[in-house]
């Protein structure tokens, strides 16, 4: 290939199967590692109950190899930050009321 040409561009294609689609909640996430993967379970948490211990379930457990891991806090970081920003921008006296539009 001389220099001048470049691969085509690729793109992923993922599907999901109909039960994958609604996604799981969780608002409770650990993450464990090794020295070859890192570990991300994620559940949900019952806040509200006043016991000692409080009730949960699993909802997913993703292992990760240290390079996808950087590169998802990466991706989670611009992702942050893009939130961050647009909801800073709706925020301004500028912005206005959404019935205003």
């Amino acid at each position: 290939m001389a220099d001048d040409q470049q691969p085509p561009e690729r793109h992923i294609n993922i599907h999901f199967s109909p039960d994958e689609m609604a996604g799981h909640y969780a608002n409770f996430a650990n993450v464990s590692f090794s020295d070859y993967e890192f570990t991300i379970t994620f559940a949900r948490v019952d806040h509200e109950v006043e016991d000692e211990e409080i009730p949960g379930v699993v909802v997913s457990r993703i292992n990760l190899s240290p390079r996808f891991a950087r590169e998802l806090m990466d991706a989670l970081d611009d992702a942050w930050s893009k939130y961050r920003t647009r909801e800073g921008i709706k925020n301004l006296p500028e912005y206005g009321d959404e019935e205003e539009r």
